[in-house]
């Protein structure tokens, strides 16, 4: 009787959170040929930045816990919102010296982080100037930001809530913005010696002094779409 050989074959994907994922099962073959019982886990290997690389320029990439996350560019309300508060914490990031400056800090539009094996993309970050004496002139940032914002949407909920904020309490940003456009809120983390804790919830035309920017008062009411303009955005 002549054996049967059974060839192994293995392989890896990438896990990657968008749409469409691919199947984690492995069908047995026919019988009389070498079969399992049942279904096979394929192994999964890291994503790495030569993967972030490949997705198209239109999409945000992500990397977070090995796992490459793409988002699609944000619609207009939360392009507005992330204007807004940019223009209002301008002062913080101007020169000390100019005429109505507060200064003290580095405020970025979408950095590009690299805290870890992360690459995390947050829609504001800033740094104070006493830990990051100067803007380094490179694609990406190591050294992990004092606060970041995130504005959220109902695609990125779940991202930015269950796997960034993790990662940016274990890298030791010591505040968090996330901002709802949709729901008009923003919400105020704080690191206190463990997670996060929701210290402040702002909604719609408030006015308020928000860590760790309480040195001037934002007025919420200018980071939203009229309600005409939110219901028409795409």
């Amino acid at each position: 009787m002549v054996p049967t050989v059974c060839a192994v074959l293995t392989f890896t994907s990438i896990r990657r959170e968008t749409i469409d994922r691919s199947s984690d099962e492995y069908h047995s073959p026919a019988a009389g040929s070498c079969a399992t019982v049942g279904p096979m886990s394929v192994p999964k290997r890291k994503a790495t930045y030569d993967d972030l690389l490949r997705v198209p320029d239109t999409m945000v990439a992500e990397i977070v816990d090995g796992e490459l996350y793409t988002s699609p560019r944000p619609a207009t309300p939360h392009a507005r919102a992330e204007v807004a508060v940019a223009r209002a914490l301008g002062p913080f990031d101007d020169d000390p010296s100019s005429s109505g400056a507060v200064g003290g800090w580095w405020i970025l539009i979408e950095p590009e982080l690299h805290l870890g094996e992360d690459v995390l993309v947050p829609d504001l970050a800033g740094w104070r100037r006493s830990r990051m004496p100067a803007i380094p002139n490179a694609a990406a940032i190591a050294l992990a930001p004092d606060w970041v914002c995130e504005i959220v949407s109902p695609r990125t909920s779940r991202l930015d809530r269950a796997h960034k904020m993790p990662a940016y309490a274990r890298e030791g940003v010591e505040h968090l913005w996330l901002i709802e456009p949709l729901g008009r809120t923003l919400e105020v983390y704080r690191i206190e010696g463990g997670p996060w804790v929701l210290v402040e919830t702002h909604a719609d035309a408030a006015r308020a002094r928000v860590a760790p920017f309480e040195a001037l008062e934002v007025d919420l009411s200018r980071w939203w779409l009229e309600p005409a303009e939110t219901s028409a955005a795409v």
